[in-house]
């Protein structure tokens, strides 16, 4: 399929997508969303596609919904629905490992996709922020669910409420953001991090997010029961069989896509 919002490229077993739409800092239209829900869908069914980079274009990560043509006269439940929705469920139930690579600026339902993500990979001069609350709006597209998640409860309120502009740093602090990287050299820095996730055992990466984000609303016993059943296909995998060996001949495991 030919793209005219997002760049694409594959390096190795990494698969980088960059929204692309700079003029507007990368901002969420209906025509992109509907081309990142099918990108996202053929890196999820494509066993080259060991990682998943997330990125933007330009200076910016994401602004958010594109205001100017977003359709928020009309019906905004229904837009919400059919185009913001489908792109953070894909993103979840990817069983491999997604990075948010946030170059710059993030900020409304941009930073709800950023949260989506397995882990935010963060430019010094990126700068995170809720915004919704600033235009008269609630939480959407996830970012009411992720976000108390990883930073808390009166955290979320806190940033919600604020809608105030949260610097690299301090994102990595409150736990918005996983690690910081310089802004010289960004996209380097986390194709290695991401090319380190695409040499590692899929299956089992695949089933570390699965428990992990079933154990929101599992109980103990479901959760085991999930530990249990996933581990099970694991131990049948020849990544187990190779990590066993790597272990005992003391050299580092060399494990392959399934």
């Amino acid at each position: 399929m030919s793209y005219q919002m997002l760049e694409i490229r594959q390096d190795g077993a990494v698969r980088i997508i960059a929204l692309n739409r700079p003029k507007v800092l990368n901002a969420l239209s209906v025509a992109l969303l509907s081309e990142l829900r099918e990108a996202l869908s053929q890196a999820k069914e494509d066993d080259s596609v060991r990682c998943l980079v997330l990125t933007g274009a330009g200076r910016a990560f994401c602004a958010g919904a594109d205001l100017s043509g977003a359709g928020l006269e009309g019906d905004v439940q229904n837009m919400l629905d059919s185009y913001y929705h489908p792109v953070a469920q894909t993103i979840v139930s990817m069983p491999k490992p997604v990075l948010a690579a946030v170059n710059g600026p993030v900020a409304g339902a941009g930073l709800s996709l950023a949260l989506a993500c397995d882990m935010r990979l963060a430019s010094a001069g990126a700068v995170f922020s809720t915004a919704f609350a600033g235009i008269g709006l609630v939480m959407d597209a996830g970012s009411s669910y992720f976000l108390p998640r990883l930073v808390g409860r009166g955290r979320a309120f806190e940033l919600a409420y604020s809608a105030r502009k949260v610097e690299a740093k301090e994102a990595v602090r409150l736990g918005l953001a996983e690690m910081l990287l310089p802004a010289e050299g960004f996209h380097e820095a986390v194709l290695a991090v991401a090319k380190r996730l695409a040499q590692g055992p899929t299956v089992a990466y695949g089933g570390i997010k699965e428990t992990i984000n079933a154990s929101a609303q599992n109980s103990l016993a479901e959760q085991l029961e999930l530990e249990a059943a996933l581990q099970g296909k694991a131990s049948r995998t020849a990544d187990f069989a190779e990590g066993v060996a790597a272990f005992a001949e003391k050299r580092p495991p060399r494990f392959k896509a399934k």
